[in-house]
């Protein structure tokens, strides 16, 4: 079985070098991963929305922003294909941009985390889905 995680949008680091979950918070995921007796293998990373929305700072390095409801529903088609052509048997989405992303714009992680949630009726989506914090929150 491939255990699959929806994480919100690349950072800085995840942007740069193409993939989900390789700076800290990914790290940590990780970590998680391996605690939990998980094969890192089996493991499939991805993220709802598929760009990294920054902002510059003078001397700084690109600061994240949070994606808006217009770049979680551009971006969901991509999703949808990604779970069409992997047929997990259950997604775990990391933050609330990601339940979201499944579950709808009213979904809170804060109410509905650890909850196994099916999507709305007439979704694409058809596995469970399961909401908890991002990594990046612990951070």
């Amino acid at each position: 079985m491939i255990h699959w995680f929806i994480g919100e949008q690349p950072g800085d680091q995840e942007d740069r070098a193409g993939r989900p979950f390789v700076g800290p918070a990914g790290r940590l995921l990780d970590r998680a991963i391996r605690d939990a007796g998980i094969d890192p293998q089996l493991v499939y990373a991805t993220n709802a929305v598929k760009h990294f929305k920054s902002t510059r700072r003078e001397g700084k390095r690109r600061i994240h922003q949070k994606p808006g409801r217009t770049e979680v529903v551009a971006c969901r088609p991509w999703l949808i294909a990604e779970i069409d052509a992997v047929r997990p048997q259950l997604v775990v989405c990391l933050g609330a941009t990601a339940a979201q992303s499944l579950l709808g714009a009213a979904f809170r992680v804060s109410t509905g985390r650890g909850e196994l949630r099916h999507p709305p009726t007439g979704a694409r989506c058809r596995p469970p889905v399961l909401a908890t914090v991002h990594p990046s929150a612990v951070l």
